[in-house]
């Protein structure tokens, strides 16, 4: 298949989707004065009755979506926002009893800086090195355990590398020791099985824009039974069971609901086809490269892959027909190398020369052909 000279290739989707158009459809219907545009706080009037219908359908769908009770939806803006939620709101409401937090190296920034703001308030935190595979050691968490721990924080699915961890597992040692467990699954929602009843995972933080929804929504699951309570962050209101004061946005909770359904309707398709493109793109490159993650326990729409004797920030820009990164996109634009790969043990020349690419749902083989054939072309040159 020919393509354009114009033509680009976006290859970034672990950073944001492209929304679905039947979730931009839906959001549309909430905005204009002929849509519900009504606030759904305001519950005298059948404009903002029919705004809380709406989004009580999209509680419903998320809560469904990982076997969670509707009541135990609290909405945010967006991943970041839960984490700090449950983070810091966890840590303030029970830090008169257990003051010992465990979180991992390679955790996205959001955890980590929430994580470093409670060590300045006083919290102890435990730090685990990941395994070269990205996977943490059961047993290195047994060890790190104490009477003193209050709360466990590890990521489902690793933006950087793709490597999932086993969360219902480390559910199933945490919950007998009543301690307190939060997932960051803003990668893996809608995109691998999630059972928090099932598990007894008291915390789980999500984001819509990684799945086909809009940016700005998010939401935090936090258990009813045994219940767990939070200090609020943001006050003024009461709204969402008074942990998350603000009027809510319905057309992007519509939106973060839509897209979640949808993901949840098609995730065995999604895996199946993205680990087409990967195998694709993997089998055109003619070039020399080394997987920074490999094995079962990666996810095949995100890729982490080094090219010899490059720099990859310079190769990127080498590049400008196709969207990839070095890393993050809340940290891509450091000037230091990935840490994630760092605490999974690459060291340089390697670490430098490490790309992040990840794939859409809505990709073709011929996409794939032409991502490879670029990048044999300019390692070649």
């Amino acid at each position: 298949m020919q393509f354009p000279a114009s033509f680009h290739l976006y290859l970034d989707h672990a950073a944001t989707t492209p929304v679905a158009p039947e979730v931009a459809q839906a959001m549309l219907a909430c905005l204009t004065q002929t849509g519900v545009y009504g606030n759904a706080a305001s519950q005298l009037h059948t404009f903002g009755i029919a705004a809380k219908a709406l989004i009580d359908t999209a509680r419903e769908q998320v809560a469904a979506l990982i076997g969670a009770q509707v009541k135990e939806i609290i909405w945010t803006s967006g991943a970041t926002e839960a984490i700090n939620l449950a983070l810091k709101g966890v840590a303030r409401m029970y830090g008169q009893q257990r003051r010992h937090i465990i979180t991992v190296k390679t955790e996205h920034k959001a955890v980590l800086d929430c994580c470093e703001a409670l060590e300045k308030e006083g919290f102890h935190l435990t730090y685990l090195s990941p395994l070269p595979s990205g996977l943490i050691s059961l047993e290195d968490l047994t060890l790190a355990l104490s009477e003193d721990t209050l709360l466990v924080s590890i990521m489902h699915m690793n933006n950087e590398t793709g490597v999932i961890q086993d969360i219902h597992a480390i559910a199933d040692l945490l919950a007998p020791k009543h301690i307190l467990f939060h997932v960051d699954a803003a990668q893996s929602i809608g995109k691998l099985p999630i059972d928090v009843s099932a598990h007894k995972i008291d915390l789980l933080s999500m984001s819509a824009h990684k799945i086909y929804g809009p940016k700005g929504v998010g939401a935090l699951y936090v258990r009813q039974k045994p219940r767990v309570k939070l200090q609020a962050l943001i006050h003024g209101g009461g709204h969402e069971q008074g942990m998350r004061s603000g009027t809510l946005a319905t057309h992007q909770i519509v939106g973060m609901g839509e897209a979640l359904r949808l993901a949840g309707q098609r995730m065995r398709e999604d895996v199946a086809w993205l680990a087409q493109l990967r195998a694709r793109f993997l089998n055109s490159l003619e070039v020399n490269y080394q997987l920074n993650a490999q094995g079962e326990s990666i996810y095949p729409g995100l890729l982490n892959l080094s090219f010899e004797n490059i720099r990859a920030k310079n190769f990127i820009e080498q590049l400008p027909e196709l969207a990839v990164t070095t890393g993050s996109a809340c940290f891509a634009s450091g000037i230091e190398p990935s840490y994630v790969l760092r605490a999974m043990g690459i060291k340089s020349p390697r670490l430098e020369q490490s790309l992040r690419i990840s794939f859409g749902r809505h990709q073709t083989l011929a996409e794939m052909d032409f991502a490879a054939q670029l990048i044999n072309a300019r390692l070649k040159r």
